[in-house]
């Protein structure tokens, strides 16, 4: 049994339980290349959450992880079959609903660990929630955890469904995998060079971007990167956990307390 996973657990194995620190996987359904599942962005999420929840409470952090969020934004994918998309107004109210649930329970501290690049809604639902909420949030882009080391690991940055993602896939669902049918990722540039460059922003509109869904090439992941990288992922983020779920909600939380 594992006291931090809640769809696993009963109703008396819950009132054991005092947790500290709730954890939200939110993924998306989104075609990921010719080689990765829809699901990716929610797997990635959901098992990273899973093993940093583990790591944490064997360590004796009192965390729990909730049940993924399967959906993420797609507007700028709806030219794509069976892109799922939910419309970020949408999320904040589920969202909101999810917090109100928590705190319920009596716990006060949550993480949301994303999946999805698309789902960039999520700092301002937590500039909204502050002040309707006691409850502390926390917002962590699962790959961006191992930025420092990212390099040493992959030859090229990963986009969507390039090697980065399709070596942590390879790690954790390799049979969910079909690198053999994988494109090269290529693009299309934009017009201006203003954007070409990132100094100006626009939702991109992904049928238009790029024929085979993928924006940077896979062809170089092997699972032995995905687990290299995962690892760096998951301690850091279980240690995060750990100090949250250890840390007084003072009168200066989460600050350093005054000199």
């Amino acid at each position: 049994m594992t006291p931090w996973n809640l769809p696993q657990l009963s109703f008396k194995t819950v009132r054991q339980h005092d947790y500290s620190v709730a954890v939200l996987p939110i993924g998306s359904c989104e075609p990921h290349n010719f080689h990765l599942p829809y699901g990716t962005d929610t797997l990635q999420a959901d098992g990273i959450a899973s093993r940093a929840c583990e790591r944490a409470a064997q360590s004796g952090a009192r965390v729990v992880k909730l049940p993924a969020i399967p959906y993420g934004v797609q507007t700028n994918m709806q030219a794509l079959p069976l892109a799922l998309n939910v419309y970020p107004s949408t999320f904040f109210t589920l969202l909101k609903d999810l917090v109100d649930s928590v705190e319920n329970s009596g716990i006060h501290k949550l993480l949301i660990l994303n999946g999805h690049g698309g789902n960039d809604f999520l700092k301002p639902f937590v500039r909204e929630m502050m002040g309707h909420s006691p409850v502390f949030i926390a917002v962590c882009d699962w790959w961006k955890v191992g930025a420092d080391v990212y390099d040493e690991i992959f030859e090229q940055r990963d986009d969507h469904a390039g090697e980065m993602e399709t070596s942590v896939i390879l790690a954790m669902h390799p049979e969910l995998v079909s690198l053999q049918d994988a494109a090269d990722g290529a693009t299309r540039a934009t017009r201006f060079e203003a954007l070409n460059r990132g100094w100006v922003s626009t939702s991109r509109r992904w049928d238009l971007l790029t024929k085979s869904t993928g924006t940077a090439d896979p062809r170089a992941a092997t699972a032995e990167k995905g687990e290299k990288y995962l690892e760096v992922v998951v301690e850091r983020l279980a240690d995060f956990l750990c100090e949250l779920a250890a840390a007084p909600q003072d009168d200066t939380f989460p600050f350093e307390a005054s000199a």
